[in-house]
């Protein structure tokens, strides 16, 4: 996978992850998968689909490639990446057709390296997205100049079959307001985003040394008062590492009262050990806004992992059901052999969240480490992945449902990812649309130019 690349010491880092939607899908049935298209990777249209994907109202679908273009991009010379499209067939029984809409160039036009999540739209069709690397900040990696990261947008052409156009809203400027931006960003309701970085910020010292120490931040951006006035951004946290966590891993979630909720996949306690010394089992966060205008943002951590029944390693993307309770997956620990869990936090009055354990993974056949967010269907059933194993050995698709108004939960195996030409290896979190499930896998599909594949977007229903 390209993390392993990418972001050296970081592949013990939880994936991008996303909000769930609500769907309706048949309660029993045997599900299919369906590759809908499988990147060639090199100069054809490039490899390893990274975040979740988007529709539009026309049914095209939208995503990003890490790899794609020349070898000048990241710190450790890898490709640029880019942005795609894929277009429906035209008859059932097409081919879905796949367009790069825009291929980042990296040094030099100082637009952004490796896209590092997938892709939220507002209402006039705008794609915005991170990168990790890129833009004109001073950050440096290895001795090298890196870039920390951009946000940016895409706009559709004016007339069709135009060119799509590229804006950086915002260019990190050095790692203090933040390094390595990860995560899908998120919208309120007056237009503002969220998002995170991974490094970077004003505190900690005993984060990963390559990218200065530094635990990362949760940033808010604000669009201009006026038409092409500059995007303004504000540091609403900075990590501290230790019991405050560090690392947050990006899929923000926010609730009515404009309260930001997320993950960071270490820091917490320091019961666990990745590598990497001591450096904690994660946390679930929350932040929440000041009472008044200018004032500082609060965080409350609201659950501090041990790597034991509640789970470790959280994953981003925290979804809520209608009672308030939150639910998301964990990539270690579990009543098993440590191999994840799906959890939940309910919370009382008195502001104190108590976790869950919904189901611990057991591996074999039902599969193991899951690295998705979950969604909801309409019955209230909930629905993830895991990354490995499964009967195929390439991770698996699950439900699970409750008779009982959540007292109890029963974990049933939908489906088996077989490995390249198939979908193999699902991460990101699944959309629906129109009755099925859609996201990407890293890894699998026909590409003969990347080892195990170049990657796949796929389609599964009952």
């Amino acid at each position: 996978m390209t993390h392993k690349n990418r972001f050296p010491r970081l592949a013990y880092i939880g994936l991008i992850l996303g909000i769930a939607l609500i769907f309706a899908l048949p309660a029993s049935a045997a599900w299919k998968e369906k590759v809908l298209y499988s990147f060639q990777g090199g100069t054809n249209d490039g490899s390893y689909p990274y975040g979740s994907v988007i529709f539009d109202k026309q049914g095209n679908l939208y995503g990003v490639l890490q790899d794609f273009g020349g070898d000048s991009c990241a710190p450790l010379g890898g490709e640029c990446g880019a942005v795609y499209q894929l277009s429906p067939p035209a008859q059932n029984g097409g081919s879905w057709t796949e367009t790069l809409l825009y291929e980042f160039q990296g040094k030099g036009a100082n637009d952004g390296e490796s896209p590092n999540s997938g892709l939220v739209m507002d209402k006039s069709g705008n794609l915005y997205g991170l990168t990790a690397y890129g833009g004109t900040g001073n950050c440096t990696l290895l001795g090298g100049s890196a870039g920390c990261g951009t946000v940016y947008e895409l706009s559709p052409p004016k007339q069709k079959g135009g060119a799509w156009t590229e804006t950086i809203l915002y260019s990190f400027p050095s790692a203090k307001q933040g390094y390595v931006p990860i995560g899908d960003l998120v919208f309120d309701s007056t237009g503002n985003l969220y998002g995170s970085t991974l490094f970077g910020g004003a505190k900690g010292t005993t984060c990963d040394p390559d990218y200065g120490g530094q635990c990362g931040v949760v940033f808010e951006l604000s669009p201009p008062k006026k038409k092409g006035g500059a995007w303004t951004q504000k540091v609403l946290h900075n990590f501290a590492g230790g019991t405050d966590g560090f690392s947050p891993n990006g899929a923000l979630t926010l609730d009515s009262k404009s309260k930001i909720y997320g993950t960071t996949p270490m820091g917490g306690n320091q019961l666990c050990n990745f590598g990497e010394g001591q450096v904690g089992c994660g946390t679930v966060f929350e932040l929440v806004p000041p009472s008044k205008r200018g004032g500082a943002w609060t965080e409350d951590v609201l659950h501090r992992f041990t790597d034991g029944d509640d789970g470790g390693g959280p994953n981003g993307g925290l979804v809520f059901d209608s009672k308030g309770s939150l639910y998301g997956t964990a990539g270690s620990g579990g009543s098993g052999e440590g191999l994840g869990t799906v959890f939940q936090l309910i919370a009382s009055h008195s502001n104190k969240w108590k976790v869950k354990t919904l189901y611990s993974f057991q591996g074999g056949d039902e599969g193991r480490g899951p690295a998705a967010p979950l969604a909801f269907d309409s019955s209230g059933n909930l629905y993830g992945t895991t990354s490995w194993e499964g009967v195929n050995q390439g991770g698996t698709l699950f439900r699970l449902e409750s008779s009982d108004g959540g007292q109890s939960w029963t974990f049933h195996l939908l489906y088996s990812f077989e490995r390249s030409p198939n979908a193999e290896f699902p991460t990101y979190r699944l959309v629906p649309y129109k009755a099925a499930l859609y996201s990407v896998t890293a890894r699998g599909g026909t590409g003969q130019s990347c080892q195990g594949g170049c990657g796949t977007v796929f389609e599964v229903k009952p």
